[in-house]
């Protein structure tokens, strides 16, 4: 999973009177990941302060002067390296208020860029592929520097990177259509090169970004067409030099961007992880055209993981440095931070928050990716289920095809809709209808959706019963069951969809906490929720237990000592239980089935992070209510270990305080200037206070045994001894 968050303006630009270039030459990092050098494509060159957006300081060449390269700063002098007019070098530090008295050399061949890695050396790389570090050059400015490239071959793009103690310089040409890569090791001095397959005829690439990944150098790049392909290259096999010989350098279609009209013109991509892209300059999937957008995708699962709408014009230019993106757009230089999560298919699905019990009793019926993939046999069951039963009985009931199906759903009658649905259903493999049910999932939900009187409640029960279906193959569907108050098909989809958005988990929370009971009461549920929540209104009031050493009798009120021993405890049970003679805290503040429905919530896997923007869309007396459901649950649990039944949906003590934690985090204010909330919030905080304790306890406990380990035992001790142990 990916975010964009909110940007922010670094500083303004001249863009060129032209408008393809912002005026920006180049970004790079300085001595933190909080400072950067934005190079002007003429005079000037500034250091940034990033979080402060204010400039530390800015030096400007003399009129008539031009700086041809970015800017680098090298860390281990803590200096200032520039090229001007292509052959002049400049170096100078922060201190120096002008350029005229900086150290300047001029070189005999013209110079590409100049690239500096934190903590490396700079390195100078020449217009006709030549590569000298600067230290050597600068030893002898007039040295002669020879000719790699031929006469007709111009460099397009370079950059430096770092692999296995090794620095590398990557560069590619191109040559009437042709491009190569090259690959320059500096120590030893070899040069490789790698021939790019062709695309189509007059299509060259927009963009060029290259990683060190595994000892291979990865090199991803993006044509006008939209398609972005992935190439690497061994850095294991690097020998000698090959001479002029370019090897061809195979590729991979990573990602077929959408391009609405025509070719993309300003575009780039640029890498941000492994799993993750950062793309500017190309049209967000479900926008309009028209529009510049900011994208995240997701290489693996080839989705948007997120996007953001820029303004102004778009240069194709993008650089990231500590999580930031900069990007220039109009007369703006932005900077938006973002976020990557780890990818892998379980995030991709969701954070599942599951304990032991529910993954040991996970559905059978879910296809192995051998079996999508390899095509092997599932082992075939022996016990005929109801479903099995069900499914024989009606396989002679239809014979339409998916194509017949899925026409026959947009315009028919529903009882027509619903025979023809579970018909098909009933005589197909479910594991080989996988791919089909979302089709047919989808267009139930756009009829639904177009038509108010046309609803099939269990034809879509018995889809998402087969747990072929996810939140991503159809989007609209809780959202529909919402709409129509089926709340028993949104319980369903919040047990069996393992990829609902944050943003839809709290539409169904809001949609339950505001459900009144007179309608909760008419839902029918699945039983293991329900019998969970009445097997815990059902326990004692009275019965009160210890929980990870916490018992709410023990701390209502703020005992400077615990007590110790049985006695002790029975006394703080007696005069609790004459304190909360009326327990209001132990009566469930909302009716049994709206707390099942509120458990699924509780169950659902979630991301903190995207979860709390979308949490405080509650309103205060639903924040008041919900909070008070959750003190109900915390103090069942604190009081009896066994409420937390296994086998069953019931959400966990930890689950609990967790979206304790979020709500406090969403609406501190609104709880704090709210006097309903204030004895839930001192109930927590003793709880928390208790836990403390308890830690603190157990590592003097720790503290002492290992004291005990550490005493040496007498081999000999007498036939009767005393010893006395003083723990200190």
């Amino acid at each position: 999973m990916a975010a964009l968050y909110e940007g922010y303006t670094l500083c303004g630009l001249v863009p060129s009177q032209n408008l393809f270039n912002s005026g920006i030459r180049g970004i790079e990092a300085e001595r933190d990941g909080d400072h950067v050098i934005v190079t002007n494509s003429t005079r000037s060159v500034t250091l940034y302060k990033v979080s402060d957006q204010k400039p530390l300081g800015s030096w400007t060449v003399k009129q008539g002067q031009t700086l041809t390269c970015s800017v680098v700063y090298n860390s281990q002098t803590k200096e200032y390296v520039s090229v001007a007019d292509h052959k002049v070098v400049r170096i100078w530090n922060e201190g120096d208020a002008s350029l005229d008295k900086a150290f300047k050399a001029t070189v005999t061949s013209d110079i590409w860029r100049v690239h500096c890695l934190p903590g490396g050396k700079p390195v100078v790389l020449f217009q006709r592929g030549a590569v000298r570090l600067l230290d050597s050059l600068l030893a002898a400015p007039q040295q002669p520097i020879e000719e790699v490239l031929a006469q007709e071959e111009t460099i397009r793009w370079s950059t430096d990177l770092m692999a296995d103690s090794q620095q590398f310089v990557v560069f590619i040409t191109e040559q009437k259509g042709d491009h190569v890569l090259y690959l320059q090791r500096l120590n030893p001095n070899t040069l490789h090169r790698y021939r790019l397959e062709r695309e189509e005829p007059g299509l060259f690439p927009l963009s060029f970004c290259a990683t060190c990944r595994d000892e291979h150098v990865c090199l991803l790049y993006l044509y006008p067409n939209g398609h972005m392909y992935h190439s690497e290259v061994s850095m294991r096999g690097l020998g000698a030099d090959e001479g002029a010989k370019a090897l061809p350098l195979p590729r991979i279609r990573l990602l077929g961007l959408p391009v609405s009209e025509g070719v993309l013109e300003a575009a780039t991509a640029l890498v941000l992880d492994d799993a993750h892209v950062a793309v500017v300059g190309v049209p967000h999937p479900s926008a309009g055209t028209g529009k510049n957008y900011l994208c995240i995708w997701n290489t693996n699962f080839q989705t948007v993981q997120a996007g953001k709408e820029i303004s102004g014009k778009i240069y194709g230019q993008l650089w990231t440095y500590s999580n930031k993106l900069f990007i220039p757009h109009g007369k703006t230089l932005s900077v938006i931070p973002y976020e990557c999560l780890k990818v892998s298919l379980a995030s991709a699905l969701g954070k599942l928050r599951q304990r032991e019990s529910e993954v040991s009793t996970a559905p059978a019926s879910v296809p192995s990716w051998n079996n999508i993939l390899h095509g092997e046999k599932a082992q075939p069951s022996t016990v005929e289920t109801r479903k099995s039963r069900t499914s024989r009985r009606f396989r002679s009931l239809s014979c339409l095809t998916m194509d017949q199906v899925l026409a026959l759903i947009k315009t028919a009658p529903v009882e027509e809709v619903q025979k023809e649905v579970e018909g098909l259903l009933s005589r197909t493999d479910l594991q080989g209808l996988q791919p089909s049910v979302g089709q047919i999932a989808s267009t139930l939900v756009s009829r639904s959706l177009a038509d108010p009187a046309f609803y099939t409640q269990s034809t879509l029960v018995q889809l998402v019963r087969t747990q072929s279906l996810c939140h991503s193959v159809c989007p609209d569907l809780v959202l529909l069951a919402l709409e129509r108050k089926d709340y028993f098909l949104c319980q369903l989809c919040l047990q069996f969809f393992p990829d609902i958005p944050e943003v839809v988990t709290c539409a169904c929370l809001k949609a339950f906490i505001s459900m009144p009971d007179v309608d909760a009461e008419k839902v029918s549920l699945e039983p293991d929720g329900v019998s969970f929540m009445k097997s815990l209104l059902a326990r004692e009031d009275d019965q009160v237990g210890l929980q990870n050493g916490f018992s709410p009798a023990l701390h209502d009120e703020d005992r400077s000592e615990p007590l110790v021993g049985s006695h002790a405890i029975s006394q703080a049970r007696a005069e609790d239980k004459e304190k909360n003679s009326t327990p209001s805290e132990q009566i469930c503040p909302v009716s049994l089935n709206k707390a099942v429905l509120i458990n699924e919530v509780l169950l659902t896997p979630y991301s903190g992070g995207f979860l709390l923007p979308h949490l405080k869309d509650l309103s205060s007396q639903h924040v008041v209510l919900f909070l008070q459901y959750l003190h109900f649950l915390y103090r069942k649990y604190s009081q009896d270990a066994s409420s937390q039944m296994s086998g069953v949906r019931s959400p966990s003590l930890t689950q609990v305080m967790d979206w304790v934690s979020l709500l406090l985090d969403a609406h501190f204010t609104v709880l704090v200037m709210t006097p309903e909330a204030k004895g839930l919030l001192l109930s927590f905080h003793r709880f928390v206070k208790s836990q403390v304790r308890l830690v603190s306890e157990l590592g003097k406990i720790e503290g002492g045994l290992k004291e005990l380990c550490n005493l040496k035992v007498k081999d000999d001790v007498g036939q009767y001894s005393i010893e006395v142990i003083e723990l200190l």
